[in-house]
């Protein structure tokens, strides 16, 4: 499929991200374009990816078929408001600002039913190495579901999801998902320094251990449950540090965090969408 023309509304990181992803699968610059209004930003994301940009949002929208709004959340209603009489009827509007439901994009863009896809892709996007969950509306064509998932891909893994409601626990799981894991990481580079590790070396090992445990994860043809299993040993090291964390409740603490992540994410749904 060719690559269709895109506008992003906001030159911010994850913009700039889904620019270099594209423009790294072959996409060429004059197929690009993004607006903001701030100098510098336009300067870096032209100087670094070629591509034309523009201080008016209105004014990127002319030749694109897809639009990204890439803009905070606090500010996409305004945004939304402006740009409602300048799009065209079948462009595709992609959505990557958290809580921010279809619903209301629909209302702030006008009367005119738009083909509207929600994303919440997370901060390893940054590094290509994201995923994204990714839900579309009734008007939503089977190939601006491709431009979409072309456009996410750039960055990471793209998944659909059947439901909206959904997004809540895509945020719960890999949009803060981040989060959870540098709290570990600190965690342990400070419980190996207690046990008498100099900082840096304790840093070095618990990065690489993530690391190399993530990938082992991903490329490995068992479960995480089994990759487990297989390196813990009766009465070793590893067991009684599982039976350590299990004794702590961690599982079920892991439970109540994502639930809260999740009812959260409903909340400033509807809070930003009032």
């Amino acid at each position: 499929m060719n690559a269709p023309r895109i506008a992003f509304i906001g030159g911010g990181n994850m913009a700039a991200s889904l620019i270099g992803g594209l423009r790294a699968q072959g996409v060429a610059a004059d197929a690009i374009c993004a607006s903001d209004p701030g100098d510098e930003q336009r300067h870096r994301i032209s100087t670094e990816h070629g591509i034309q940009t523009f201080a008016n949002n209105a004014d990127a929208l002319a030749q694109a078929e897809v639009v990204v709004l890439a803009v905070k959340p606090q500010v996409m209603q305004a945004v939304c408001r402006d740009l409602a009489g300048h799009l065209q009827a079948q462009q595709l509007i992609v959505s990557i600002a958290a809580g921010i439901s279809c619903e209301s994009l629909q209302n702030w863009l006008g009367p005119q039913p738009r083909a509207i896809v929600r994303c919440m892709p997370n901060t390893p996007s940054l590094l290509r190495q994201g995923v994204s969950g990714l839900y579309a509306n009734a008007q939503v064509s089977a190939m601006q579901k491709q431009q979409a998932e072309q456009l996410l891909s750039a960055v990471g893994l793209a998944l659909w999801l059947t439901d909206e409601a959904l997004i809540d626990a895509v945020t719960a799981v890999s949009g803060s998902g981040p989060a959870y894991f540098f709290l570990l990481i600190e965690a342990m580079t400070a419980a190996g320094e207690k046990l008498g590790l100099p900082r840096e070396t304790a840093a070095q090992l618990t990065l690489q251990t993530a690391l190399g445990a993530a990938r082992m994860a991903c490329e490995s043809d068992v479960e995480a449950a089994e990759l487990r299993r297989r390196v813990t040993s009766p009465n070793g090291t590893t067991e009684a540090a599982i039976k350590a964390f299990q004794a702590g409740g961690f599982e079920a603490l892991v439970q109540q965090a994502l639930d809260a992540a999740a009812q959260r994410s409903a909340e400033l749904a509807v809070q930003l969408g009032n």
